[in-house]
């Protein structure tokens, strides 16, 4: 990657209206539609990817989770604040990016975390 590829820069960012996913479109014609459940899993926040990759949790039963609001960080990240309260990731574009990028490897490998743990996307009925 050379100093012009460096950083990827949103020229759109679309929360849906059921709230449950976020398209991102970026300066060179990549476009991601994110689901709030990815996002949510995936998300940077030390609370989910801990301060070691061996912390990293699994975040299971959010397959209903929607995204409540889109906040800027500067001009480089947005906070983004889900209906479960979770709202500690601050999501670069790069990140954003890079999980456009990767989403089929990304997803498998969450799906395949779950199944090996006993876990489900389905939310816990009280």
């Amino acid at each position: 990657m050379n100093a012009a590829d460096a950083s990827t820069w949103p020229t759109e960012l679309r929360l849906a209206k059921d709230r449950k996913s976020l398209t991102v479109a970026f300066d060179d014609g990549e476009r991601h539609a994110l689901s709030a459940e990815y996002l949510r899993v995936k998300s940077p926040s030390a609370e989910v990817q801990g301060h070691s990759p061996d912390e990293r949790k699994t975040v299971p039963g959010k397959r209903d989770v929607m995204i409540l609001e889109v906040l800027a960080v500067g001009n480089y990240a947005v906070r983004l604040v889900f209906d479960d309260m979770h709202s500690t990731g601050i999501y670069s574009w790069d990140y954003l990016a890079e999980l456009g990028r990767n989403f089929d490897r990304y997803w498998q490998d969450y799906l395949d975390e779950l199944a090996a743990k006993g876990m489900s996307r389905d939310p816990v009925r009280r």
